[in-house]
């Protein structure tokens, strides 16, 4: 019986809301062969490139949410991988324009109604969230930061499965 190809969503945090001249402070993936599933988050210094390829080991094919103009020229830039050579990259947002559905990611998600635990957390209060934990050692910004990327990154899989009915 052929095992069933594993598909990966991905989304960063980062200390810049260009795609450059920043650091990468959050990688989060979730990994699912629609039976097995796995969340990964590389933190801080555990974002390398050979980390990241580790943790995408055996997919097949990613999706993000603007990753084609932000997540992937970003890691590209930070950690010198570019993972649409790797693996076969699908922007969901691209797809959600497609429906009509445009705006960024929280809007998208608001639209579908798809609720978050982490309202009122943006790019911009990502970045303060992350000064917060380095600067003050805030395990609690931390915490929040985490929260805010993880459900970033699950409700990508959400709009997907929306996306395809």
């Amino acid at each position: 019986m052929e095992k069933n190809k594993l598909e990966a969503y991905l989304d960063i945090e980062t200390t810049s809301l260009l795609n450059c001249g920043g650091i990468i402070t959050v990688i989060g993936i979730y990994i699912t062969d629609g039976i097995e599933e796995k969340f990964i988050q590389l933190i801080g210094e555990e974002v390398t490139g050979d980390n990241l390829l580790k943790a995408l080991e055996g997919v097949e094919i990613i999706y993000t949410y603007n990753g084609s103009e932000f997540d992937l020229p970003f890691i590209k830039e930070y950690i010198g991988i570019a993972l649409a050579d790797y693996f076969k990259h699908i922007d969901l947002k691209h797809d959600c324009w497609r429906k009509n559905l445009f705006g960024g990611l929280k809007k998208v998600e608001k639209t579908l109604g798809i609720e978050r635990k982490t309202k009122g957390i943006d790019g911009i209060k990502a970045i303060e969230l992350w000064g917060r934990y380095k600067n003050f050692k805030d395990e609690e910004a931390l915490k929040t930061l985490l929260e805010y990327n993880k459900e970033d990154v699950m409700n990508l899989k959400k709009i997907k499965e929306i996306l395809c009915k």
